[in-house]
């Protein structure tokens, strides 16, 4: 796989209210684990649509993994211009700092929001986009990710297209390795 697109949960739907929460470490912990095999078998491009929680943490993971792995590229397409607006002044620096570091920036819709047909749009053109997508989702927590995750399956029925998926059993198999290993 050369390009990939992560998503997963907004911070609100796991109850992360602050940025030093420790789940925040742990997901951090099991993206970086997976981009790194990913690397090892020709990851160029990783590719979010922005969304605060995993995906921003995402971007994270990747700004710091370029430090070893020049070849890794970034890019943010959001599904319509300014979707920070309306967000908390932490969250839109947080959200500015990627957008600095991204190789990549451009806007789906090329416009502010209208209607949620624009996040439809957004998911398909993503899908389109990557060779598969990695997303921490849990099929028994409903959420924002599970449209991304349709749009997804429905590449897969039709076309090569890899779905990995990583549930809160995985998040815990994060945590327990990394309090064995300390």
């Amino acid at each position: 796989m050369k390009t990939i697109a992560i998503t997963g949960y907004k911070p609100h739907e796991l109850g992360v209210f602050t940025k030093s929460h420790p789940a925040v470490f742990y997901i951090k912990k099991l993206i970086e684990k997976e981009l790194k095999v990913l690397l090892d078998e020709g990851l160029e491009w990783v590719i979010i649509s922005g969304q605060l929680g995993v995906e921003l943490w995402a971007a994270e993971v990747v700004i710091e993994l370029r430090l070893d792995y020049p070849q890794l590229n970034l890019a943010v397409l959001t599904p319509f211009l300014n979707q920070e607006e309306r967000w908390k002044d932490s969250n839109k620096e947080q959200y500015e700092r990627v957008l600095m570091e991204a190789d990549f920036v451009d806007s789906i819709t090329k416009r502010p929001y209208e209607n949620p047909k624009q996040f439809m749009m957004k998911n398909q053109f993503v899908i389109k986009k990557t060779d598969g997508l990695l997303l921490i989702y849990d099929e028994e927590k409903p959420g924002s990710p599970q449209f991304m995750l349709e749009t997804a399956r429905k590449m897969k029925s039709q076309n090569e297209y890899t779905i990995r998926a990583f549930s809160f059993y995985d998040l815990q198999n994060i945590v327990e390795e990394l309090q064995e290993d300390e």
